[in-house]
């Protein structure tokens, strides 16, 4: 079977015995069946990983014993950072899952004037925590040791304005403008918008802050679908694929 990957917010260091969080203990008693003396893989999200063996487990809580330390980077050379609008059903975890999967840096759900969710404080917290939990198992399904930054939601012209990337993109399927493999690039910012499309108010305001317009052929691709060919054309020029 395959070692499992644990994410867990303590710090880590060689020949030190942690307790795990209840949710990742739980995982490891109530699903995977495992028992004391099961290799682990550990990670915090500060840089590689750590070789581990179960020392106690359990029902809610699991006692490790971590061993090596392991100098392993998964991390994609170039940053890319999602902008992505706000999506209703589960199409938003989905993105959170791939994007992750795929390598971007760093995730910013904004509110478009076509976003068909809105989310008062409370119910956009909850959220936030429960798309960096999808992250997170994701980079464990994944191998990834750092998980991408889930930015707090905020309104679109307010990412537009903070955007600071060498390249910034807003897909826009009425353009005609394709990307230049031979440029030089390593950190980029991507713009998605909602179900209905970015607005041309909001596409205007994007090519006024500096964003590039992009299509991805003659297709109208959905919300869920754009994010991750977009992602997967930008890391087979500049990434890792």
């Amino acid at each position: 079977m395959r070692i499992p990957r644990i994410f867990t917010e303590q710090p880590l260091a060689e020949n030190l015995k942690i307790k795990l969080e209840e949710k990742p203990s739980q995982h490891l008693s109530k699903v995977l069946r495992l028992q004391a003396g099961a290799e682990l893989t550990l990670f915090n999200g500060k840089g590689g990983q750590f070789s581990a063996v179960i020392d106690v487990i359990e029902k809610k809580h699991t006692i490790a014993i971590i061993n090596k330390f392991q100098d392993i980077n998964r991390e994609s050379p170039l940053h890319i950072h999602l902008g992505i609008a706000v999506s209703k059903g589960d199409r938003m975890d989905f993105i959170m899952q791939k994007a992750t999967e795929l390598g971007v840096s760093a995730i910013s759900p904004v509110f478009s004037s076509r976003s068909e969710v809105k989310l008062k404080a409370d119910r956009a917290d909850k959220k936030l925590q429960h798309w960096k939990q999808i992250t997170i198992s994701a980079c464990e399904q994944s191998g990834r040791n750092i998980p991408p930054v889930i930015h707090p939601i905020q309104k679109l012209d307010e990412w537009l304005n903070d955007s600071k990337a060498t390249m910034k993109f807003v897909l826009h399927h009425r353009t005609d403008q394709s990307l230049n493999p031979a440029a030089a690039i390593n950190d980029v910012d991507l713009l998605i918008g909602p179900e209905g499309g970015l607005s041309e108010t909001e596409i205007n305001t994007a090519l006024d802050t500096g964003f590039v317009p992009l299509a991805l052929g003659p297709r109208v691709l959905r919300t869920e679908t754009a994010p991750l060919a977009a992602i997967t054309l930008l890391q087979y020029l500049w990434g890792d694929i």
